[in-house]
Formats: C-alpha cells, structure tokens, sequence
C-alpha cells in the first residue's frame, strides 16, 4: 500500500454544481439544471457515478478509477478519484430512503493512503448492503477499498498489487521516520485483515515477497489468487456482484433488524 503521487500524474478540477448536492433523500434527481444554464447537471461524467436499478431495487453505483487524490491536486493529464467527490456520495446514499444499496467498481492504481482509507472506513461503516468488483486492476490502497463492502467480487483477469507503503518527496533519516512509516503500515495491514479473510502473517509475507517485482517488493495477485488467499471473497463479474448486492438487499428487507 503506498502513496503513489509520483507514479500517474489527475484530469483537470472539476466543478460540482450546487444541484448536484445531494437532499435528504439521496442522489441529485436526472435532469438537474446547471447552475450556468448550459444542461443538465450529469453525474456519469462529472462524478463517475450512476443511480439506477431492476424495477425492484435501486442501487447506486460508486466508480473508483486511476489514482486516488489527496490532499494536493495531480498534474491534469491523469485520471484520478478525488476523495472530495467521493465521501459525500456515500453520505448520501447511506441517508438516502430511495436507496437499497451500493456497488463500488474498482480500477484503480492507488493513490494517498489516508484519502484511500477514509473512503474504506466509510464503506466499511455503510448499514446498507455494499458489493466491490474489482475490474482491471485493485493496486495498492485499492487494496483496502476492495476489502471493504461487504462483498468483494474480482475479475479473473484482474490483478492486485501488495507492496508496503511508500512515500513521495523528502524522507529524512531519522528513526521517527521508520516508526511513522511502521505505524501507517500497521493501520493499512490491520484494516484489510479486519476486512478479509488472510491473515497477518501470509499478507506481511505476500508483502516483503522479494522474487516477483524487479524494482519493488511485494505480490501481484490475479483474480483466481486473490480468492485462493482470502483476500477477496469471490470471482466473479458483473452480474454475479449484482446479483449478491439484491440477495444482500432482499434479506435486508426480510430482516430489519440485521440491516
């Protein structure tokens, strides 16, 4: 897990309308009006995101792609998730009646730790019912994203990469400099353990694995290794993580008080 800043440069701002914030109930409604004047405000291509459904239930579907945004904007020829767009989302839809439940798509490369992790922990505290689908590829901090819905799907031809956290710009060589390092490694490991099913001994030796990557250390895990791991819960595809998320929404319904 690591703060890739210096790997992939992030596409130019963009400008949230105000009719894109979300009500008390959910999502921005299609059709909303742009603040200029100039058509409807359109969360595909201004949030990567969708609010849809089957008739029976309404799911909205989170896209988390290229390199995770922190704290400083990436150059403007990358594409990037900026977790700005991304934790009011998840409010919404977590406050939102009109919405059952959540489907996170992942292709990511990673990005800032902290960013990454706030938007897990948000996931990962979600009372709805939320499915990850791993697509191309789940690197880094797109490790811990993955693990935490409540479900995680991965292509078989997808790929994850486990490598301990890096960090970008000027290190002095001090001890507190090894310490910080080991403690956000410890909150990165803690919370995909906590998340999945591998343990802390065989995701530190996948890890500090030295034989696999020829300028890093660490483990490229495709989608048939990353289910035979127990790092994600299952292979499968898009219909397969739909097809859970309503089963999950289903039982929800049953049962409201596991919800």
């Amino acid at each position: 897990m690591c703060d890739d800043n210096d790997m992939i440069p992030s596409p130019p701002e963009v400008t949230i309308p105000p009719d894109s914030v979300p009500d008390t109930d959910g999502m921005p409604p299609d059709g909303a009006e742009k603040p200029d004047g100039h058509g409807p405000a359109d969360s595909v291509t201004d949030l990567s995101s969708v609010t849809t459904g089957d008739g029976r239930h309404t799911i909205h579907c989170l896209t988390i792609a290229g390199q995770i945004e922190g704290h400083y904007s990436l150059p403007a020829q990358s594409k990037s998730t900026k977790y700005e767009h991304m934790i009011p989302q998840i409010v919404a839809v977590e406050e939102s009646r009109d919405i059952d439940g959540m489907l996170v798509l992942l292709n990511t490369v990673g990005g800032d730790v902290e960013a990454g992790l706030a938007i897990a922990e948000l996931i990962a505290g979600m009372s709805k019912p939320a499915v990850s689908l791993v697509l191309g590829g789940g690197h880094s901090i797109g490790v811990p994203l993955a693990v935490s819905a409540r479900r995680s799907f991965i292509v078989p031809s997808a790929t994850m990469t486990i490598h301990p956290v890096r960090l970008s710009g000027l290190v002095l060589g001090v001890p507190q400099t090894y310490h910080f390092f080991q403690k956000m490694q410890e909150r990165i490991t803690d919370f995909i353990i906590r998340h999945s099913g591998i343990s802390e001994e065989r995701l530190t030796m996948l890890m500090m694995n030295t034989n696999e990557l020829v300028l890093d250390i660490g483990s490229v895990l495709d989608g048939e290794q990353a289910v035979s791991e127990g790092l994600i819960d299952e292979l499968g595809s898009l219909s397969d993580a739909l097809s859970c998320l309503y089963k999950m929404i289903d039982d929800a319904r049953e049962n409201p008080a596991q919800d």
